[in-house]
């Protein structure tokens, strides 16, 4: 970890305030109330994809003292070829596990927070950096399944975030790794340098592991008969990004100071809902990619009181897409509303969807760019949108169809 004498650390040839740089969000863990209701929403109705699992009881009878919880079983689903984007898991069987209550608590429905960098050594110089900063560390190492090396560190309100890098990436087949592979799992912080994954692979061949032997999602089940732009698919859109993740905290301004200071958030604007400060930060070029608010607004926006999730984002791959799964979901009889303009700047047309858990998912087609100079649109130059409008076409913004792009096929 080179940190130069003006406090600067050298990433890649570029010096930067910390040893690290988030890209993007990766992936996001949910505990859940109801695991088989969840799955069967966010899989068959949203369109994610299950990549693996993880039995607690490795296939056995369930024992009697968890036979009330209903599936225990951790459930890993993707949306295009990361392994995962979102983790699922039994809320009462994680508290459960955690019986001194240092990770989970009835209040908070996050498992963990998981923000991508750009190399290994980042994830390894972060977890020191971070560390020597008295930061409230949970682990470090290499998790299987989805092979991403990490570090794990927990905000002021306890909530756990994860720095990754390499996810294993899902090919055109659909298998994810097999379970023979995952020898390689570290429970330490690595030595550099590791070998990458060509090697792995080549290694696994050499032991004669069957490198189709993993997992594949079968979707059968489903009827693939909505013309979505020219792809015949179970539902009238495609999820093509997830995020922004909101979070209610006690301590707004320690929470702000957290993820600026330590994890090099940028502040992009705040707003003022209900009487109470709301913040967004980013760290790529959308608007926002966190939003941080005080505990107080969630009864003042008639959320639910038994998380701290304010909202999960998931960004449909156009406008036409978005006001065709605002009527898909209410035809299943989901319960879709509008939070206030001050939730969403940047943001656009936007509804909340709520899963069976009682969380609001922030359906949206577009997030405002932020350009060289730092600085967002203006208010006054952002679209005028009139809740409960959903005109058929929108005019076209500079930055409509920029960001983040979903390569793979669509289903």
């Amino acid at each position: 970890m080179a940190q130069a004498g003006n406090g600067k650390f050298d990433l890649g040839g570029v010096q930067m305030d910390h040893p690290f740089k988030i890209r993007r969000l990766g992936h996001f863990g949910m505990n859940t109330q109801d695991q088989a209701a969840m799955i069967a929403f966010y899989t068959d109705l949203l369109g994610f994809k299950i990549v693996d699992l993880r039995d607690p009881f490795k296939g056995v009878s369930t024992p009697p003292e968890f036979a009330d919880m209903g599936d225990c079983k951790a459930y890993f689903t993707r949306y295009a070829s990361d392994h995962h984007a979102l983790v699922f898991y039994n809320h009462r069987f994680r508290m459960a596990g955690d019986k001194e209550g240092k990770r989970f608590w009835p209040g908070n429905t996050i498992n963990q927070i998981t923000w991508q960098v750009g190399s290994l050594r980042e994830v390894v110089d972060g977890h020191k950096w971070l560390e020597s900063e008295g930061c409230d560390m949970v682990r470090t190492g290499r998790d299987m399944p989805g092979s991403n090396w990490h570090t794990y560190l927990k905000d002021p309100d306890g909530h756990v975030n994860e720095l990754y890098y390499g996810i294993e990436q899902v090919g055109w087949t659909g298998h994810s790794k097999p379970h023979d592979m995952f020898y390689r799992a570290f429970h330490d912080s690595p030595e550099l340098p590791q070998m990458g994954e060509t090697q792995e692979v080549e290694e696994a061949k050499e032991k004669g592991i069957d490198l189709l032997g993993g997992y594949r999602y079968d979707e059968d089940h489903l009827s693939f008969t909505h013309d979505v732009d020219g792809i015949l698919m179970p539902r009238p859109f495609k999820i093509v990004k997830i995020g922004p993740v909101g979070l209610f905290v006690q301590d707004f301004d320690a929470s702000i100071d957290f993820y600026r200071r330590r994890l090099g958030f940028i502040m992009t604007e705040e707003t003022v809902c209900e009487g109470v400060r709301v913040a967004f930060l980013r760290n790529n070029t959308e608007h926002h990619s966190l939003v941080l608010a005080p505990i107080e607004l969630r009864a003042k926006l008639g959320l639910s009181d038994h998380t701290t999730t304010l909202t999960f984002g998931l960004q449909l791959a156009n406008y036409r897409q978005l006001r065709d799964a605002i009527e898909f979901l209410k035809g299943k009889g989901f319960t879709l509303r509008e939070l206030p303009p001050e939730m969403s700047p940047g943001m656009d047309h936007n509804i909340f969807a709520f899963d069976p858990d009682g969380q609001a998912l922030q359906l949206y087609f577009h997030m405002e760019q932020v350009g060289w100079d730092g600085r967002p649109r203006a208010a006054s130059q952002r679209r005028a949108v009139a809740q409960g409008n959903w005109p058929e076409t929108l005019d076209a913004l500079p930055d409509s169809y920029t960001g983040e792009a979903l390569l793979g096929p669509w289903n």
